[in-house]
């Protein structure tokens, strides 16, 4: 019997290629994510490799969507292997401009979206004796960034909740892997939240990340995609992705000079 992934976040990026990836390796998946058409072809492309795919359109930050997303999953194929929280929200501009809604968009999207999914397949994986968690985490989940504090928040509570899981669920058989990224050239814009000083300032930001993202060293979903497959294949318990691991190098050695470079670079106006 073929294995089987969970993917939350699947209709685009880096979801989506790592749904491709992971068919490519043999596995059935079930594909989770909020917009129903983009989700159905992806499952369709899958469906074209050869290997099953079940789609179920799913908001992550609503617990009783994703209870269904599991109960659908294991009726289909009885068994899940892997799960991967992949879905969420990057959000950008100063600390005192963003919403109450704003931050509860932040952290319900990138920390209970994954507390969420990972609640209600856990006692399957405990049950079984066996199972792998990945969280997709950021480089902003290692590095703070000014201008990114709600986003920071929710990618620094992935990553305590990640290690913390790992050390704990390690001697019961269920391994649990962090992905961190730098800036990846994906779709994620579609969905980001922006601020400012006024709508100039918070257009100013969008510009910005579009002109960093048309840049060729920009790594891409598939990049990560490969990330995730070594961190599953490898048993690896965090995997820093490409340019990732230059930027926490450079904050470990020189956190004061990338401070005033992030703030130099994210200000915009004062």
């Amino acid at each position: 019997m073929a294995p089987t992934v969970l993917i939350t976040g699947a209709s685009q990026g880096i979801g989506k290629a790592t749904a491709l990836l992971f068919a490519s390796q043999g596995y059935d998946l079930v594909l989770a994510a909020r917009q129903p058409d983009r989700l159905a072809a992806v499952g369709q492309e899958i469906q074209s490799l050869g290997r099953q795919a079940l789609t179920v359109p799913t908001d992550v930050k609503d617990p009783e969507q994703v209870k269904i997303l599991i109960q659908k999953a294991l009726e289909q194929y009885n068994a899940i292997d892997v799960l991967i929280n992949n879905a969420g929200i990057y959000i950008s501009g100063p600390v005192e401009e963003f919403s109450l809604e704003d931050w509860h968009q932040a952290i319900d999207t990138n920390l209970w979206g994954y507390i969420h999914t990972i609640q209600a397949l856990l006692p399957h994986f405990i049950e079984r004796g066996t199972g792998t968690i990945v969280n997709l985490s950021s480089i902003g989940g290692k590095v703070p960034v000014p201008y990114l504090v709600p986003y920071n928040t929710s990618k620094f509570a992935v990553t305590g909740l990640t290690e913390a899981m790992h050390s704990e669920l390690k001697p019961k058989g269920i391994h649990v892997c962090g992905i961190y990224p730098n800036l990846i050239k994906s779709s994620f814009m579609e969905r980001a939240i922006f601020q400012g000083k006024d709508k100039e300032d918070a257009q100013a930001r969008v510009d910005q990340l579009n002109q960093v993202l048309s840049t060729p060293v920009i790594e891409k979903p598939e990049d990560v995609a490969q990330a995730i497959w070594d961190a599953v294949k490898h048993q690896r318990s965090e995997v820093l992705v490409g340019s990732a691991n230059v930027s926490k190098a450079a904050y470990n050695f020189l956190p004061g000079i990338m401070q005033w470079l992030f703030r130099q670079g994210f200000k915009h106006k004062a």
